[in-house]
């Protein structure tokens, strides 16, 4: 859901409302059970244990994509068409994710669905811990997914391939490219994949400084974090497999950064070709 954030009734920036939290959540259960889509995006056998009430669950961490070619982003669409369908989510739908903490994997999904056009779409934060921890309902029966047959609209400008990456430390656009990953991947101490390091003049902002006591920190401190880039910078997240980076996106969104695109072959599919430039600490290829 955007919002317009205007001064002296000056346009600034527009802000991607991302995140939800759990009192909010409840006063939308109650209110917009027809309407509303609960996705738990943890493992089965956690989800089985106890969930929101509600909720269906799909691991998203089951469906890395690391081939961003013309060939692997058409595959990509097809099958994540077919996996919204299988859930059941149109653009009627207000469609919550969540995992155990304001997590990667519950991120993912809203990016998933920011790159299909939807934007009534929203993490938890704190995810199942906070629910537990504020004495809110659970339930431990399973639920089916309600099919449908939707087309979506692709929005291409929220993912980043790997010839865009490539585009952009080859010319001369103000580009950020942000580094999601942790001190040791990204300066090659840490090896996950056939070269150590980094995409050449990334920065490197581990997700986790996203959060404070496993929920997102307040807009106002994030905003402090980021502020040494304008809003009107475009900035592509990457991270191994495109989850912490999605965690990063959907707050730059959150703080109105306008123009972020997620890698989502990110690490996994440049870390492996040997053709590809990297930087590293001295920590071999």
């Amino acid at each position: 859901m955007f919002q317009k954030i205007l001064f002296n009734g000056s346009y600034l920036f527009t802000v991607l409302n991302t995140i939800v939290y759990s009192d909010s959540l409840l006063d939308m259960i109650n209110n917009l059970s027809a309407r509303l889509i609960l996705v738990d995006t943890r493992p089965f056998d956690e989800y089985a244990q106890g969930h929101l009430p509600g909720a269906v669950n799909i691991d998203l961490m089951q469906f890395h994509w690391l081939d961003t070619s013309k060939d692997g982003i058409f595959q990509f669409n097809k099958q994540m068409k077919l996996l919204l369908n299988y859930l059941g989510i149109d653009s009627s739908n207000v469609v919550v994710f969540y995992d155990n903490i304001s997590g990667p994997t519950a991120s993912r999904g809203v990016w998933l669905l920011n790159y299909f056009s939807l934007q009534n779409v929203f993490i938890l934060d704190g995810g199942f811990k906070d629910w537990i921890r504020c004495k809110y309902p659970v339930e431990t029966a399973t639920h089916p997914f309600k099919h449908n047959k939707c087309n979506f609209r692709i929005n291409r400008s929220v993912l980043a391939d790997i010839q865009y990456v490539k585009n952009s430390i080859n010319s001369d656009k103000d580009v950020v490219i942000i580094d999601c990953r942790s001190e040791g991947e990204y300066n090659g101490t840490i090896a996950r994949a056939f070269h150590r390091g980094h995409i050449p003049n990334s920065k490197n902002i581990d997700w986790i400084h996203n959060l404070g006591n496993e929920k997102f920190l307040d807009l106002d401190k994030l905003n402090d974090f980021y502020s040494f880039m304008p809003k009107k910078t475009e900035i592509i997240t990457y991270c191994q497999g495109g989850y912490r980076a999605s965690n990063t996106y959907l707050v730059l969104k959150q703080l109105g950064y306008e123009n972020v695109k997620m890698y989502l072959g990110s690490w996994g599919e440049w870390g492996n070709d040997p053709n590809l430039p990297v930087e590293n600490n001295g920590c071999g290829s």
